[in-house]
């Protein structure tokens, strides 16, 4: 057989591992594996010994293989790492493109948390918002935070959450939030209408990492009277910039 059908049955088998694991299964045994596959067990046991030798599974005392934890925590180091040095670049480039406030944020519960600011001189923003939480439901990042979320888990999210006025656009409840969403998925992008505070405008969009997750959101936020008539260049800026991250994360377009 080739290196490259070797591989491919090393990768399949990984798989099947991993989706016992999703369905909270405890890993499997060679049998366990060639069942799924409905592969023969002798080629399935070589393809689960090479995986355990490059160190993506573990093989307990009876004899199920499991996923190696520390090889994805190392994954997850690395990428909060990448979002903070290739997040930085995205953020100095978004903002020379736009010359307006720009933003990357993550989701902490049912709260948003910005954790790279670049805020051009003429903007018009005062203060910081590193490390400060704000309401996902109206909040800048919240939409792209909460892009690949389900009606359902929209809705267990946001269960507890008091729905205030921060802006005379805020949403009113979670099902004035899901139209939102939906609308911002059809577009490409989302914009925050003076949902955070009056006058304020943004738009963001969601940054997956090579697992195919969101685990930020790019945002370029301002005045509305300034924002909002070029809103398609800053869109497309935007756009631009969260594919680069998406990239140095290892997102493939193809995902």
């Amino acid at each position: 057989m080739s290196k490259t059908s070797s591989m491919g049955r090393g990768i399949m088998a990984l798989l099947a591992v991993g989706s016992r694991t999703k369905e909270g299964l405890p890993g499997g045994t060679v049998a366990d594996i060639a069942a799924d596959l409905g592969k023969d067990r002798s080629q399935v046991s070589r393809s689960l010994r090479g995986a355990q030798q490059e160190g993506f599974l573990e093989r307990t005392e009876q004899r199920s293989y499991t996923l190696d934890w520390s090889l994805f925590t190392d994954a997850q180091l690395l990428t909060e790492r990448r979002l903070q040095t290739d997040g930085a670049t995205a953020l100095e480039g978004l903002a020379a493109e736009t010359n307006e406030g720009c933003f990357l944020g993550v989701l902490n519960g049912d709260s948003t948390v910005t954790i790279g600011e670049r805020v051009p001189a003429g903007s018009d923003l005062v203060g910081s918002w590193l490390g400060r939480p704000y309401p996902a439901y109206c909040s800048d990042a919240g939409q792209a935070l909460l892009w690949q979320a389900s009606d359902s888990e929209v809705r267990t999210i946001l269960a507890d959450v008091a729905f205030v006025g921060h802006g005379p656009n805020t949403p009113v409840d979670i099902e004035d939030f899901l139209t939102r969403l939906h609308a911002a998925r059809r577009r490409g992008y989302s914009i925050v209408d003076e949902e955070a505070e009056p006058g304020l405008y943004s738009l963001a969009v969601p940054v997956r990492d090579f697992k195919d997750e969101v685990v930020a959101a790019l945002q370029v936020v301002g005045p509305k009277a300034r924002l909002e008539p070029k809103r398609e260049a800053g869109a497309a800026a935007l756009v631009s910039w969260g594919k680069w991250l998406e990239s140095a994360l290892g997102h493939s377009s193809s995902q």
